[in-house]
C-alpha cells in the first residue's frame, strides 16, 4: 500500500469541509428532528450527526459519483434506528423534548415521518433502506401522521359565557 501524497489529503479535507458546510446544517436538523430535542438544546442530535460525518469522511475516497448527502443520511437513519432498539442489551428510552410535536410518536415513527416528509426519501427508497415491507412503511407512516396531526390530550378547555349546568 503506498503512502498517501500530502495534497491528496489536503484536497479530500478542503472537499469534506465543503460538504459539511453546505448539508451540515439540514442533516444537524434532521439528527434534532428524529431525536425529538430542542434546537438549542441536541447533545444527542449532535452526537448522532458526528459519527455519521465520521463515517462519511472515512469512506469519502470511495464515494466517487455517489451523493455523499444520501450516504451520510443513510447511515445516520440506520444508526438512529439501531440505538432507538437497543443500548446495553434493552430498549432505549429516548427522553424527546416535551414541546417537540414529535415527542410523542416512537422513534420509529419519528424515523419515517422524518425520511418521508422532511428528507423527501420514496416510500421505496425508506422501506429498503430500514429493511422493512413497504406496507409497513405506509402504516407506520399514517399512524404517526394521524398522531402529529392529533391534538395533544389534556384538559379540555374552558368555555366562556357557559354557566354551570344545574343538577
Amino acid at each position: 500500500m503506498r503512502p498517501r501524497h500530502a495534497s491528496e489529503d489536503v484536497r479530500r479535507a478542503r472537499e469534506f469541509e465543503a460538504y459539511v458546510a453546505g448539508a451540515g446544517g439540514r442533516l444537524l436538523h434532521t439528527a434534532t428532528l428524529l431525536t425529538a430535542e430542542a434546537r438549542d438544546d441536541n447533545p444527542r442530535a449532535r452526537r448522532l450527526l458526528t459519527l455519521a460525518l465520521a463515517h462519511t469522511y472515512a469512506c469519502w475516497d470511495r464515494l466517487r459519483g455517489e451523493d455523499p448527502y444520501d450516504h451520510t443520511r443513510q447511515y445516520l437513519a440506520t444508526r438512529f434506528a439501531r440505538g432507538a432498539r437497543y443500548r446495553h442489551g434493552g430498549p432505549l428510552r429516548s427522553r424527546p423534548h416535551p414541546g417537540s410535536p414529535l415527542a410523542r410518536l416512537t422513534p420509529q415513527e419519528r424515523l419515517i415521518l422524518v425520511l418521508r416528509l422532511y428528507e423527501g426519501v420514496a416510500e421505496e427508497q425508506t422501506a429498503a433502506l430500514l429493511g422493512l415491507p413497504a406496507e409497513r412503511v405506509r402504516a407506520v407512516f399514517h399512524r404517526a401522521m394521524a398522531t402529529v396531526l392529533r391534538p395533544p390530550p389534556g384538559p379540555a378547555p374552558a368555555v366562556r359565557g357557559v354557566g354551570a349546568v344545574p343538577s
